[in-house]
């Protein structure tokens, strides 16, 4: 690094960042998906679903943007010690269940 300080790299879990959620690959996938029984049965119901799958509900404006309409942004809640393969197939399962449900 042209500061001289290197990034701190571990075998098991790639790059430490400042945001400990972020280990491991890091990678964050995530889809907009219309879930019109996620707006009509509450919103604290879909969190606790995805809760369940291990994912996370959040509205299309970003994290503290807010949510309009039935649009949802899921994404994976675990980031930690998973391929970017395990990832992608979590998210194809999982979505997919909450479309299927919805």
């Amino acid at each position: 690094a042209e500061s001289g300080i290197d990034f701190m790299l571990d075998e098991m879990y790639g790059y430490v960042h400042s945001c400990q959620t972020n280990l491991g690959t890091g990678m964050r996938a995530s889809v907009h998906i219309d879930l019109p029984g996620g707006t009509a049965h509450g919103v604290d119901k879909l969190k606790s679903r995805c809760e369940e799958l291990a994912l996370q509900p959040r509205g299309t404006r970003g994290e503290a943007g807010g949510q309009t309409g039935h649009t949802y942004d899921i994404s994976n809640k675990h980031r930690l010690g998973y391929s970017e393969v395990q990832h992608v197939q979590t998210m194809f399962d999982r979505v997919n269940n909450l479309y299927e449900e919805d």
